[in-house]
């Protein structure tokens, strides 16, 4: 077994991307919103809100159409489109967790890591309780917690320092840029879930946690991260 006294002790995941891929809900829902204003959405523009609260989504969808909203309209319309997304979400099962992530999860708390969900999203909870997955995280920090949006490394400090661990003892998993960005000015070890071209900052680039296991993951981050210490 992985003796963890020697290696990270704490693992922070983001939600989307990593644990569940809620982004296809978010984006029936800004597209709702969008054709309600008019503005053309493509799939294309949305992956570009990756990382970004709700509010700095709306922004960004007004910016992109030339429209203008005082700050009372665009708090409705953010409420609007976050109804909407929990009707989505409301009916999310445990098989909507992305493969190989419970395993993984289960591997890291048998071997005595701490592990933390660090979520932009308000609804990380619901999205938990839907897919039952809420008993695998010690510490559960949704989008009310940070106040400073990524790449400010501010949610996953809170995390580091909700699980009482400073950075380097920690791995972090994001599928976004700015969320890679954000673990490697905070200090922290990162593992990206995604393309290796896509994410050129991470220490490590994996597609997904199937055919993973815990002992690969610190293996290849320590390796590597001595590389880049040596270099």
């Amino acid at each position: 077994m992985t003796d963890l006294s020697e290696k990270m002790k704490g693992f922070v995941f983001n939600l989307d991307g990593v644990i569940v891929d809620t982004a296809k809900y978010h984006y029936r829902a800004w597209r709702r919103l969008a054709d309600e204003m008019g503005v053309d959405f493509p799939i294309e523009q949305h992956e570009q809100l990756r990382s970004l609260s709700r509010m700095e989504s709306l922004e960004k969808i007004l910016e992109w159409g030339g429209l203008y909203m005082t700050e009372a309209e665009k708090l409705h319309w953010a409420d609007v489109k976050n109804n909407w997304y929990q009707g989505l979400i409301a009916n999310m099962s445990p098989e909507e967790v992305l493969p190989g992530v419970l395993p993984f999860l289960m591997e890291v708390r048998r071997s005595g890591g701490r592990t933390a969900l660090s979520s932009a999203s308000r609804n990380a909870r619901a999205v938990l309780a839907s897919t039952q997955l809420e008993p695998y995280f010690d510490v559960i920090l949704d989008g009310s917690a940070a106040r400073k949006s990524k790449p400010h490394p501010e949610c996953f400090q809170l995390a580091a320092a909700a699980l009482d661990l400073p950075p380097a003892e920690c791995i972090v998993f994001d599928d976004a840029v700015l969320g890679v960005q954000a673990a490697r000015i905070g200090g922290f070890h990162i593992v990206g879930i995604g393309n290796p071209e896509d994410l050129p900052a991470a220490e490590l680039v994996i597609s997904g946690f199937e055919n993973y296991r815990l002992a690969d993951i610190l293996e290849a981050v320590e390796k590597l991260a001595s590389t880049e210490h040596i270099g």
